[in-house]
């Protein structure tokens, strides 16, 4: 059913497509054909391989003529054989320049493809972190894919299918003008008899597609509903049985009337089809048989079945041309859909002459900084505060308060919105963005590993790392002994997103992957929240003495990762409400003794 339907669309445009048909301009088509001319070599080479496939594939039409002429009529038997080899022969020349016309179609398409793939994987490696979160991933992993992969079938399909058609028609009547005008003319007006049935009837299997789609589309919701685990119960506990069957008998004997409908417009079309090309032909021999009989032109039976012949060679390419307006539609709106993710601006970038840092003391400050995903909403307003270097700082707050916010703008996966982040006194705006975030070391509650190797998903952090400084980093991390104890060690393949591991042992790889890169500053987002009490009393003195000599901001999740900071930040609704020591904010019963009775205190009882 979706083949037929697929097919049968080929050749209309569905609503959403008439809707959104992109408004073609010479800027547009000047900017895809920009993509084809480093292959203008090539390009050419393919048009002079159409244009010698179009003649010689019309070579043995036009040698029927003389078959029948010299071969039939004249009773000569060597020009009979000579022009069956010469058909047989151009037949052949014809079919291998075709196949070196479709390597280098495929050879231009993909060496194209594999431009935009390769220049729109770096344009979106350089979007910021907005746009993934913005964005549909679905949608961003259709580009990169289908959407380019079509731009072959486009170069392919499309553009050597108008190439091809059109040099046939030309080649086709030059020959048959040449043999006789009358007849060549009227081939011309005949044609339209060929294509109109195919186009209105086609028109009448695509509206009775649509609706059998759109049928089967709520059958399937039905079954989907009903026969549903949690879609049963409900249906036998208010006793709906006889309604639900009612409601699908009657959905699926429409069905079955649809599809009757389209089964007979197929059978119709083949008829009206096959006699319209029955018609063709005996138009042409209707009236060659007048000219050669009545008014003794210049004109033989060979050149009327020449005209037959043409005539049938000509359907197929005015039959593509005159539905190219869809393809030409959806092509534009593929490139147009292409250019639009191309158009959208890193707006996180360097800027000119941006400060290259070779390494940093870690002197962090944050000077009356505001921000918001949206700039007419803010969700952090004027945020203040100083670390030096070796100091670190807690933040706390309720769920949704902006804490993780706070961090993800250190490493500029988003820009302020107003007043400035400072490193070393340098505003990280005027840093270069590499050697900004190499310096600086992320782990967060949510741990991402790729479905590599234990080995390649540390030696991310640190490509050139030692064996001795990678087992270093996990022993601190106290996730050596787990990993050696795993049959294949450091080469066990985690999974996807690390779904081989427990939570916890995935938190701990995080960290050690942060400990290899060895940052100055540190920024632990609940990093310990996966871990139980007795893995986060292994590495909390790992984690503490490290905090010791790096600058670091911890987001905390137990007590015990707020006891050793220099500062608690207490946040809500975006702004800083409450700083100071741990014993201090107690005092102040404030929100910070309130998030200490139903979380931390809990937390240090577990403990």
């Amino acid at each position: 059913m979706k083949e037929g339907f697929k097919r049968n669309s080929r050749n209309f445009l569905t609503e959403e497509e008439l809707k959104n048909r992109p408004k073609v301009t010479i800027k547009l088509i000047k900017r895809v054909l920009s993509y084809l001319l480093p292959y203008w070599k090539q390009m050419l080479l393919v048009f002079i391989a159409i244009i010698l496939a179009s003649i010689f594939s019309l070579l043995p039409a036009i040698y029927t003529g003389r078959m029948v002429d010299e071969g039939l009529i004249g009773k000569n038997l060597d020009s009979l054989i000579k022009f069956i080899l010469l058909a047989f022969l151009v037949t052949v020349v014809a079919n291998l320049i075709k196949v070196l016309e479709s390597y280098l179609n495929i050879w231009i398409a993909q060496h194209i493809t594999y431009d935009m793939r390769n220049s729109m994987y770096a344009h979106l490696q350089a979007m910021p972190h907005s746009f993934f979160t913005s964005n549909n991933q679905g949608d961003i992993i259709t580009r990169m894919t289908s959407d380019i992969s079509q731009v072959q079938q486009i170069i392919t399909n499309t553009l050597s299918s108008i190439i091809s058609n059109v040099m046939t028609l030309i080649v086709a009547l030059i020959a048959m003008y040449q043999k006789n005008w009358i007849l060549a003319t009227l081939g011309i007006i005949i044609v339209p008899l060929f294509v109109l049935p195919t186009k209105s009837v086609g028109k009448t299997r695509w509206s009775l597609t649509r609706e059998t789609q759109a049928l089967n589309d709520r059958i399937n919701g039905i079954l989907n509903e009903t026969l549903s685990v949690s879609g049963q119960m409900l249906v036998k506990l208010f006793n709906r049985e006889d309604t639900e069957l009612a409601n699908y008998q009657k959905a699926n004997f429409a069905l079955i009337k649809l599809k009757i409908k389209e089964s007979m417009a197929g059978r119709w079309f083949r008829v009206v089809l096959s006699t319209f090309s029955s018609i063709g032909p005996m138009l042409i021999y209707l009236v060659g048989g007048l000219l050669l009989i009545n008014y003794d032109q210049d004109l033989s039976v060979g050149d009327i079945t020449v005209m037959v012949a043409l005539l049938s060679r000509m359907y197929n390419p005015v039959n593509s041309l005159l539905n190219i307006q869809v393809d030409w539609i959806r092509s534009m709106a593929l490139f147009t859909r292409l250019f639009a993710y191309y158009d959208m601006d890193p707006t996180i970038k360097n800027c000119d002459n941006a400060i290259i840092l070779r390494q940093t003391e870690g002197r962090l400050e944050y000077d009356h900084v505001d921000f918001g995903y949206d700039q007419d909403k803010l969700v952090l307003h004027d945020i203040n505060f100083k670390l030096n270097k070796g100091q670190n700082i807690a933040i706390v707050g309720p769920s949704g308060a902006g804490k993780s916010t706070i961090a993800s703008l250190i490493p500029r996966l988003y820009d302020v919105t107003n007043g400035r982040i400072l490193l070393d006194g340098i505003d990280i705006r005027n840093i270069n963005i590499a050697s900004l975030r190499q310096q600086i070391g992320v782990v967060s509650q949510d741990t991402y590993l790729f479905n590599s190797t234990i080995r390649e998903n540390l030696l991310y952090a640190k490509a050139d790392a030692s064996e001795e400084e990678m087992i270093d980093a996990c022993k601190k991390a106290s996730v050596h002994d787990f990993i050696i104890n795993l049959p294949l060690g450091y080469d066990t393949i985690v999974g996807n997103r690390g779904l081989k591991l427990s939570g916890g042992e995935k938190q701990r790889l995080s960290i050690a992957r942060v400990l290899l890169k060895d940052p100055k500053i540190l920024i632990f987002d609940e990093a310990t929240s996966s871990l139980d009490s007795i893995a986060e009393n292994a590495i909390q003195s790992a984690i503490s003495s490290l905090i010791k000599e790096r600058t670091s901001i911890i987001i905390a999740h137990r007590l015990s990762t707020i006891l050793s900071a220099d500062e608690i930040l207490v946040i809500k609704d975006g702004r800083i409400i409450e700083r100071g020591k741990h014993e201090e904010l107690l005092i102040k019963n404030n929100v910070y003794t309130e998030l200490y009775q139903t979380q931390f205190k809990e937390a240090l009882y577990q403990q």
